[in-house]
């Protein structure tokens, strides 16, 4: 796969099939759009191309009231589509400057006289350009001016659910890290360097490694613990993820993301690790005495090991 970030950088292929969106999350919807270019290019052995944007819009046109929260990095992102064999990606810096383009502007400039297109693909709610006035009934007509095809993908659903980044981040924030895997078609994870915590974890037994998250926008689920899957230097574990401000032996002031790896015993400091979210067990306790947390732990672990089984036979 070639990434670029200027389209000066890409030869001009007419016959290339196009998608165009954000893509944050590639979830299972978007993952039908991409299927489809990728088809569609290989039936015309033409070059499969995805057009998306960093950063995200919203943090450039979006409201400032609210926080943004990510699904992925850019480099996730990257990662994803690639595994699905595209075969060009664009990736446009967003700016206020940029957002102004007119839809017909951006469409004639980026992909007709940019990557060159054939095809369009686009999800069924498609819009596009300044203050998202371009529709996909803009697009076809474009299409019949620029000799280029249109093709729009229905609405997917999960469980009856119109499947979409909103829904995901929901899920998320709600800590239905569940849902949020029938979204997504994949586990949620964060990745991170593991850096020194306060030692605290291993005083009472549970030692943890303390993740400093990659992506100062990524999408950190809601506070509890978790049962994850984790992944260290190409091995793999399982473990209990605390998401929290850890309450019962703390201020309560500063909210930490660390992971108690079951039968692990090394050190972790400065590696790269990748964690997968399974299931939530519990919501965030503050407890009368360290004792009484030292207990839920154990009721916890004996949990995870319980479900650790299930998932494995499920397999």
């Amino acid at each position: 796969m070639w990434v670029v970030r200027s389209i000066e950088e890409v030869e001009k292929e007419r016959n290339s099939v196009v998608t165009v969106g954000t893509f944050d999350g590639v979830h299972v919807a978007h993952q039908e759009i991409i299927r489809e270019v990728v088809h569609r290019a290989r039936m015309r052995e033409g070059r499969s191309v995805v057009v998306t944007f960093d950063p995200h819009p919203k943090e450039v046109v979006g409201n400032y009231a609210e926080p943004i929260h990510l699904l992925t990095t850019i480099d996730e992102r990257i990662a994803l589509l690639k595994a699905m064999h595209i075969d060009l990606v664009l990736i446009l810096h967003f700016t206020y400057e940029f957002s102004r383009q007119s839809a017909r502007d951006f469409y004639a400039r980026y992909l007709v006289n940019g990557t060159g297109v054939s095809e369009v693909v686009v999800g069924y709610d498609h819009m596009f350009g300044r203050d998202r006035q371009g529709t996909i009934e803009l697009l076809v007509r474009m299409g019949k001016e620029f000799d280029f095809s249109v093709v729009a993908i229905h609405p997917l659903t999960v469980h009856g659910e119109v499947v979409s980044s909103t829904q995901v981040r929901r899920a998320l924030l709600a800590g239905e890290v569940e849902k949020a895997r029938a979204f997504l078609g994949r586990n949620y994870s964060l990745s991170g360097t593991v850096v020194p915590g306060d030692g605290r974890g291993k005083m009472i037994g549970f030692p943890t490694a303390n993740l400093n998250v990659h992506g100062l926008k990524k999408l950190v689920p809601a506070r509890g613990v978790y049962l994850v899957a984790v992944e260290v230097e190409g091995k793999h574990h399982f473990g209990m993820m605390n998401i929290g401000v850890r309450p019962t032996l703390t201020d309560g002031l500063q909210q930490t993301v660390e992971v108690h790896i079951l039968d692990f015993d090394g050190e972790l400091y400065g590696k790269n690790m990748t964690v997968g979210f399974l299931k939530r067990l519990r919501s965030e306790q503050k407890f009368a005495s360290a004792q009484e947390l030292v207990a839920q732990l154990h009721a916890d672990r004996e949990q995870s090991r319980k479900l650790i089984h299930e998932f494995v036979h499920q397999r």
